[in-house]
């Protein structure tokens, strides 16, 4: 298995997309401090499932992706992609190639993918598991994990020996396994405390059962007499109900008639509000519209100024136009000056090269026919004359070369001189750009300024606008809360009324006596005389509740006189306190326990009441503290709680829960009056807020109509005109002074270079001296041959003197011609800017101009709009004022209506009273029918009309008494009230809990089996992995001390050490290293090239026990000297038959030591990239060059 590629793109300091190739078995990654060397090997870490920013190096994982630089925005994704040849089969999956991707994305969100495909992070481990591959394995070493290793840091051994060993798996299952049995152990606990509990329950509901079923008998006894009870209830009933209903459907016939006329009255007085409504709506129509023409009239006004403004801007416009028009004109005029000057020199300087090019052709063509007289010459000069002519042309290169730097020597001068003019001249432009600038900039922060007062005015007012709607929201769910109190309240006044009024919930001789107008008069109810604040009327309710039916009367002559009436009616019995019986009385003052009241302290009523109320509530006392009621006064004191759960006595308590209507009997005639002062309270309250509402109402339109919309867009384009203008300036600002800078950079250069070439001549002088000398040796020695030789050597050096003239002074002239064409080229540069300038310039004059024509046309436009609008506005108000007439003269015919329509309904009131009590009467005989049904259907689930269950035998009929009946009912009634609570589910819910007692007895059974597997299974993982774990460790032991003597000598010392050997899985190891000549207690007392070594041997001992596909060292070799850094490259070489080895380093051997070498280096800064050099190829290349 081997390492393919790696690919990078927008991973740290990689922002572009760098592929790395791992075609060789030892790879070099080189490159100064700072170029992203070890972000490569971050990469691969990462790419590998690592989760740790700080083993990356960073401090949070989003740091990841490339953050940018001076020249690039920061990138939107990390990516990083490793790829393996499975060759080996050594990855669990059949492909033969598997690349693994990861992705972070700026967002936060990552992916994983594998071969291309989507996938957990799990996979990627899983399929990695025991490899030596991972992002914490071994097989990647940086130089800080060294120390780590040689520190032991979070036992960073023995994770590395698990790995090697290939426990990691086994560590994982037992970990798993672990996890399992603790759940399992959980849900053992949960199932025991299920049985104990279903055990103690059934217990309980087994005795329910059979206590169940003895009640069901009773109660079926108790069904059959109540249903007999029933029917003869609802035959008599029934006869009364068909009586009270003919009354009934006759005076509502008579009411019904009433009822038309007056619909017809009401339906007069809607058709008149309807047309008073749609008065009303063209009345908020025109006032709407007249707001509106206001409105669109102070936007014109508004636009009006706006135009003002406009048109001073235009006229700067103008003037700034014209004052750059001048300047370019003048600009373009020295330049046409200059360019024909520069255009006459050159064709002056082309005329006389042509020239010179004819002298150079001729001489050449002369120098052609001497050596061509030459060619007949003997064999024996022909090597002297060779020698010559290398001479000559040495000569001729020399001079020509010095020619041609003295030449552009001159011609860099000129540029010199050329530049430090355009300077001084783009100075003078700097300076008046700067002035201008600074005025645009004031002028911009005064526009700023007033767009931001436009708009903080404008956000003041939608917030005013949004804190009015707010309020008016406030205000009109205050009143839709008012509504519903008051619906409420006059529901509940209406509801009291009626039971005062009707007396529901009384007996029939209550409401008889009450009725008795001769004799109610001076006779009051006792709930209706006295009255209680909330938080106590349902305790004293409670107490008093039989009390509460009592009359209250002056004597015994009235109570006698109560009776008499009852007895002659038949209406049944009443009660009566007597008041002449209770004058005196005197309350005792018991001593209260703590947190209580005496209770009559509590009661409001008259005076003349007051001895009653002294008497009933003698001794009874009311309590906040509930937990008196665990223990019994020893007095005669009555305690009862404030919450009306319990009334406790001497030697009782009773209590339980509190009814829906307990509380709701005592004084209900003040409650009456206090509800109809609430009701008054409210709709004086709901007309308040009306009156509020109407006036946020007219505040808010007057906001919404006041915007500031037209000026602030006018203002934000006038501050965009001169922020445009501002930008425009800087950037001819910044080009300038980036020229300058350009031009004193380039003057450094060409000085450096004026001085170069300078040097080069001086040499190129000495040079020149010295070929002259060895030419005239050359003469001399064909002076002594043959006098024609050497008349004819003596020609041809004349001829090629005179040609190597001609052709220095022809290239010089060449020189002269070019420096004059690049200075007309860039005379007619500056002329192409200033034509442009000078364009842009009439066309902002042309625009400035077009502008003030259509600001003059703008403001004609406006007055005749504003004038139309002025009389548009008063047409409208003459005639808003017609309809505000015409509206309140239709609203005082409606109060008429109204007023004749109330006296209607106070007539049709009075009738509605008689039939009520009626229907009273009629809703009293239904109301018990139903009682009878309800109570039919809710005991025993029996319908009215079930004439079967109901039908009573014609003879059993007879024997029946209807008083006898009903009290056997109450006394049957009365056994299954004391009978107490049953469970009705109980026999049912006995045998559900008996099943779910003997299936949770069967999971027990299984969880316990469960549990049992689990611990024989980790007792068999323990036992594998520690028998693989020693073997290995055994091996790794006999490897490190080989691999550890190579690496110093044969003669020393090294060990590895189990420190808990009972328990090796989780012991630690030790290192024992100890080099020829030392006796170190522990290895920290190494040096650091020393400590390196051990590591090193220790980390290849555990690639001969399981070699890692690949492996990764950063900087591991930085603390070794040369020879260490010999062994150290020596055992990679060795170890590169079975893995792969990429090593970032600083060191020169180990640079060399490689297979090929991957460069990193910044082109730009903030961006890392790579260049890759093979250093095989370039041994070859040095082998070829020795051959001779």
């Amino acid at each position: 298995m081997r390492l393919q590629t790696l690919e990078i793109k927008g991973f740290k300091s990689f922002a572009d997309e760098t592929v790395m190739n791992f075609a060789e078995d030892v790879i070099g990654v080189v490159g100064p401090n700072g170029s992203g060397k070890s972000n490569i090997v971050d990469a691969i870490r990462w790419v590998l499932g690592e989760q740790s920013s700080r083993e990356l190096r960073l401090d949070q994982m989003s740091s990841i992706i490339f953050n940018g630089s001076k020249k690039r925005k920061p990138g939107g994704l990390a990516q990083v992609t490793l790829t393996f040849e499975n060759t080996k089969n050594l990855l669990p999956t059949e492909y033969q190639t598997v690349s693994i991707s990861r992705m972070l994305y700026r967002s936060g969100d990552s992916e994983y993918r594998l071969n291309g495909v989507t996938c957990r992070l799990k996979d990627i481990t899983n399929l990695l598991m025991d490899t030596g591959i991972g992002s914490n394995s071994y097989a990647i070493i940086a130089l800080g994990m060294v120390d780590e290793i040689l520190a032991d840091k979070d036992n960073a051994r023995r994770k590395m020996f698990e790995q090697a060993a290939g426990i990691s798996k086994y560590k994982v299952r037992k970990r798993e396994t672990f996890s399992k049995l603790e759940s399992t152990s959980a849900d053992l606990e949960r199932v025991e405390d299920l049985l104990f509990e279903i055990s103690s329950n059934m217990k309980t509901l087994e005795q329910q059962a059979r206590r169940t079923k003895r009640y069901f008998d009773l109660k079926e006894q108790y069904k059959d007499l109540s249903v007999k009870l029933a029917s003869l209830k609802t035959e008599s009933l029934k006869e009364q109900y068909k009586a009270v209903k003919t009354q009934l459907e006759k005076e509502e016939d008579g009411y019904r008639q009433f009822e038309v006329a007056q619909n017809k009255l009401e339906a007069q007085l809607e058709a008149q509000r309807k047309t008073n409504l749609d008065q009303e709506k063209s009345l908020s129509a025109q006032q709407r519209e007249v707001n509106e023409l206001v409105g669109a009239i102070r936007d014109k006004e508004n636009e009006r100024k706006v135009l003002e403004q406009r048109e001073n801007f235009a006229a700067q416009s103008k003037a700034k136009a014209n004052e750059e028009i001048r300047i370019s004109k003048a600009r373009i005029s020295a330049l046409e000056k200059e360019i024909g000057d520069y255009a006459n020199r050159l064709a002056g300087e082309k005329q006389l090269e042509a020239t010179l090019k004819a002298q150079l052709d001729e001489a050449q063509k002369k120098l052609n026919a001497i050596r061509q007289s030459h060619s007949t010459i003997k064999s024996d000069l022909d090597a002297i004359m060779r020698n010559q002519q290398q001479v000559e042309r040495t000569l001729f290169e020399l001079e020509k070369q010095k020619a041609v730097n003295n030449n552009e020597i001159n011609s860099l001068s000129q540029d010199l001189e050329r530049g430090a003019a355009d300077v001084k001249s783009r100075e003078s432009e700097i300076s008046l750009l700067k002035s201008r600038i600074a005025t645009l900039e004031k002028d911009e922060k005064r526009r700023q300024q007033q767009l931001e007062n436009l708009e903080l005015a404008e956000e003041k007012r939608r917030e005013t606008i949004t804190k009015t709607e707010a309020e008016l929201d406030g205000l009109k769910n205050e009143i839709l809360k008012i509504h519903r109190e008051l619906d409420a309240k006059r529901n509940e006044f209406k509801l009291t009324k009626s039971m005062i009024e009707n007396l529901e919930g009384f007996p029939e001789s209550i409401r008889f006596l009450s009725s008795t107008n001769n004799w109610a008069q001076n006779a009051s109810l006792l709930s209706d005389l006295i009255y209680v604040e909330n938080e106590y009327r349902v305790a004293i309710e409670n107490y008093l509740e039989p009390y509460l039916n009592y009359y209250v009367v002056q004597n015994l002559e009235e109570a006698y006189a109560a009776i008499q009436l009852l007895h002659s009616a038949q209406k049944g019995k009443a009660n009566f306190f007597l008041l002449d019986s209770f004058k005196d009385y005197t309350p005792a003052i018991p001593l209260l326990p703590p947190a209580s009241r005496l209770a009559f302290d509590l009661i409001q009523c008259e005076p003349e009441y007051r001895g009653l109320i002294n008497y009933l509530l003698d001794n009874v006392a009311v309590t906040n503290n509930e937990e008196v009621a665990r223990q019994l006064p020893g007095n005669n004191l009555t305690l009862l709680a404030k919450s009306g759960r319990f009334i406790q006595r001497k030697n009782s308590l009773s209590g339980g829960s509190i009814g829906l209507f307990e509380g709701k009997k005592i004084g209900r005639k003040k409650n009456l009056e206090i509800l109809e002062k609430a009701i008054a309270k409210a709709e004086r309250q709901e007309d308040k807020l009306s009156t509020g509402m109407n006036s946020l109402k007219v505040v808010l339109d007057d906001l919404k109509s006041n915007h500031s919309r037209a000026e602030i867009h006018q203002a934000q384009s006038d501050l965009n005109l001169v922020m445009q203008e501002r930008v425009s300036l800087c950037e001819r600002l910044d080009n300038f002074e980036n020229y300058i800078k350009e031009t004193s950079e380039k003057k450094i250069r060409t000085e450096s270079r004026i001085n170069e070439l300078s040097t080069l001549n001086e040499s190129i002088g000495i040079e020149l001296a010295g070929s002259l000398r060895t030419a005239e040796m050359a003469r001399k020695n064909i002076a002594n041959t043959d006098v024609s030789f050497r008349h004819a050597a003596e020609q041809l050096s004349q001829v090629s003197t005179d040609y190597n003239n001609k052709n220095i002074e022809f290239i010089q002239q060449q020189n002269r011609a070019s420096s004059i064409q690049r200075e007309l080229s860039f005379r007619e540069k500056q002329m192409e800017e200033a034509v442009a300038a000078l364009a842009a310039g009439e066309r902002l004059l042309s625009q400035s101009d077009r502008d003030v024509a259509q600001i003059n046309l703008d403001r004609e436009r406006l007055a005749k709009e504003l004038q139309a609008a002025y009389q548009v506005r008063k047409e409208k108000e003459g005639m808003l004022s017609s309809t505000e007439q015409a509206f309140f003269q239709a609203r005082r015919g409606i109060n008429e209506i109204e007023d004749h329509l109330r006296q209607s309904n106070k007539k049709s009131h009075d009738a509605q009273i008689f039939i009520n009590n009626l229907k009273d009467k009629f809703n009293e005989v239904k109301f018990q029918l139903s009682s009878v049904a309800e109570r039919l259907r809710i005991e025993f689930n029996l319908p009215i009309n079930d004439t079967e269950a109901l039908s009573i035998p014609a003879e059993e009929r007879k024997e029946l008494d209807e008083t006898e009946l009903q009290l056997k009912v109450e006394r049957m009634r009365g056994r299954l009230d004391n009978y107490g609570e049953i469970n009705p589910l109980a026999v049912e819910a006995y045998d559900e809990m008996k099943e779910r007692f003997d299936t949770i007895s069967s999971q027990r059974e299984d969880i316990i089996k469960a549990k049992d597997d689990l611990m024989q299974t980790i007792r068999e993982i323990e036992e594998t992995a520690t028998a693989q774990f020693l073997d290995s460790f055994g091996k790794v032991r006999l490897f490190f001390i080989d691999v550890f003597r190579n690496l110093f000598t044969k003669d020393d010392a090294a060990d590895l050490i189990l420190i808990d050997a009972g328990n090796p899985l989780e012991s630690g190891i030790e290192i024992v290293a100890k080099p020829k000549g030392k006796r170190p207690q522990t290895i920290s007392q190494l040096s650091g090239g020393e400590k390196t070594l051990t590591a090193t041997a220790l980390l290849f001992a555990l690639y001969l026990l399981k070699p890692a596909p690949f492996c990764i060292f950063d900087e591991v070799d930085a603390p070794l000297d040369d020879a260490n850094i010999e062994k150290f490259n020596r055992i990679i070489k060795e170890f590169s038959k079975d893995s792969q080895f990429l090593i970032v380093t600083h060191n020169k051997q180990t640079m060399a030591a490689v297979d090929t070498i991957y460069g990193v280096f910044m082109a730009e800064q903030g961006v890392s990239a790579l260049t890759q050099v093979d250093f095989r190829d370039l041994l070859h290349d040095a082998a070829l060059e020795e051959v001779p």
